[in-house]
């Protein structure tokens, strides 16, 4: 869910990945600066575009693994654990397009769509603004004079601007899981829809079911990956600095967010569950909160009932990232070229 406001951050903070160039010391030095700088100060609305349209490229790539992921995270909700089957990627794979017909990996794509683009624009600009207050708060004037403040920066602003956007955007999230989640059955029709009818049935209030999740888990999953991709990045650069800047954030983006992924995946699939409770018309199951639903989930699925759909999760993280990253950087390249 975090993948496109990390890649912003990430690039931008950076700078090179952005810039495609490394400034250095010597006479062309202050040219490049000047460029990056005019660049930043027109690029804007362009670099809000980028990575909206960015997110919606990558997502619509890899909604199939998205959707298997949400269905996996699902098995044992309504189901006694015990009688389930050993997970199946292919076996879920074929259901789906025996029963539901292929375009059905992309159920609920739409929606999606309508989330990650305002998510995506309102995360980049939420990171600006609040980089520019932890600069000054903690007073520092240009990255790169302090690395320690530089990466506490990244790491703050990151996560608020994670959370502001998941704030805003989450009735979207929402739905998008109660489509995907739909197999034969089609209780929702559509966005507006399924709005209507949770807002109707479930009260304003459920539409925002599972966002303490996700706000919990925001923050760790945009920590996580921006020092995972920090550390592994300098560490490469140290070692091999001929090495193509776009393979190498390619690389250490995908192994940050695997990283991430593993180790917020169980709020990710409580999120999803509880974002489920009483989806058309069907018995609460969760009904102790979200500490409650971890408890519920480990007693009666054990540990591994947190990380139902992990191996669909991680298929979908690496080609994800990669693409983001192709998309946004191209996306940049034209939006400059006719601004």
């Amino acid at each position: 869910m975090q993948t496109e406001a990390r890649v912003g951050a990430v690039m931008d903070g950076r700078g090179s990945a952005a810039g495609g160039a490394v400034v250095v010391d010597g006479g062309p030095s202050r040219k490049l600066i000047t460029q990056h700088r005019h660049q930043s100060q027109i690029g804007t609305v362009p670099q809000l575009l980028a990575g909206g349209v960015a997110g919606a490229i990558s997502k619509t790539c890899t909604a199939p693994l998205a959707r298997l992921t949400i269905l996996f995270q699902l098995q044992g909700m309504h189901a006694n654990a015990a009688s389930l089957k050993k997970a199946s990627i292919w076996q879920e794979a074929s259901r789906i397009v025996h029963e539901e017909g292929f375009r059905a990996f992309w159920k609920g794509n739409l929606v999606t769509i309508a989330h990650r683009l305002p998510y995506s624009s309102i995360s980049f600009y939420a990171f600006e603004r609040y980089k520019n207050v932890l600069q000054l708060i903690l007073g520092v004037e240009s990255q790169g004079e302090n690395i320690t403040a530089d990466l506490c920066i990244r790491l703050v602003g990151g996560g608020l601007a994670g959370i502001t956007a998941a704030s805003v955007t989450y009735p979207l999230d929402l739905v998008r899981t109660r489509l995907a989640a739909q197999t034969n059955v089609i209780y929702y029709r559509g966005i507006w829809h399924a709005l209507q009818t949770i807002s109707r049935e479930e009260g304003i209030a459920g539409l925002y079911k599972g966002m303490g999740a996700t706000l919990l888990g925001v923050g760790p999953n945009l920590a996580i990956s921006f020092s995972v991709y920090d550390t592994v990045r300098s560490y490469w650069q140290s070692h091999r600095p001929d090495d193509s800047t776009v393979l190498v954030s390619l690389a250490c983006g995908s192994l940050s967010g695997v990283a991430s992924s593993t180790v917020t995946f169980p709020l990710d699939l409580v999120r999803r569950r509880i974002q489920l409770e009483g989806a058309g018309g069907r018995a609460h199951v969760y009904k102790t909160g979200l500490f409650g639903t971890f408890s519920h989930i480990i007693r009666t699925e054990g540990l591994r009932g947190l990380y139902r759909g992990i191996l669909p999760e991680y298929y979908k993280v690496v080609p994800s990232i990669g693409i983001v990253f192709m998309t946004y950087e191209k996306m940049k390249q034209l939006l400059s070229d006719i601004d």
